[in-house]
């Protein structure tokens, strides 16, 4: 089973995160594709946003004092981002749609790099060196 994870989040959001739990319970994050929202993660109260076929579960944040915070996309979109690990950060300023942490005058931010060769390989998006 890999242990390389696909997502992640900053103390920071973190931090946004149990104060955004403590008011609307339990949270997941939608990366939203582009068009009128940009390209941000939406976070909504579970159940808000229904996910279904279409799109593709990355992880799960671990966020202390939370329950766990589910990061899904579409899987259009995942095609061109598999190869991409995906950091929920925060920023000051509004974010757009209804993402909760509007009112904040914050918003979610997506910071990505590069998967390296060896996560790439544990994640098996590329055949392991010396393999036929």
């Amino acid at each position: 089973m890999p242990h390389t994870e696909r997502v992640a989040v900053t103390a920071a959001a973190g931090e946004l995160l149990r104060s955004l739990a403590a008011r609307h319970g339990p949270l997941m994050f939608h990366q939203s594709g582009g068009c009128c929202d940009g390209s941000s993660p939406m976070c909504y109260p579970v159940g808000m946003f229904m996910t279904g076929s279409g799109d593709v579960l990355l992880g799960a944040l671990e966020v202390e004092g939370i329950d766990r915070v589910e990061v899904y996309m579409s899987r259009s979109q995942f095609k061109y981002w598999k190869y991409t690990h995906l950091t929920i950060d925060v920023v000051d300023g509004r974010g757009g749609g209804f993402s909760l942490e509007v009112p904040e005058g914050k918003r979610f931010l997506t910071r990505s790099r590069m998967f390296t060769d060896a996560e790439l390989e544990e994640l098996g998006l590329v055949p392991a060196a010396g393999r036929t």
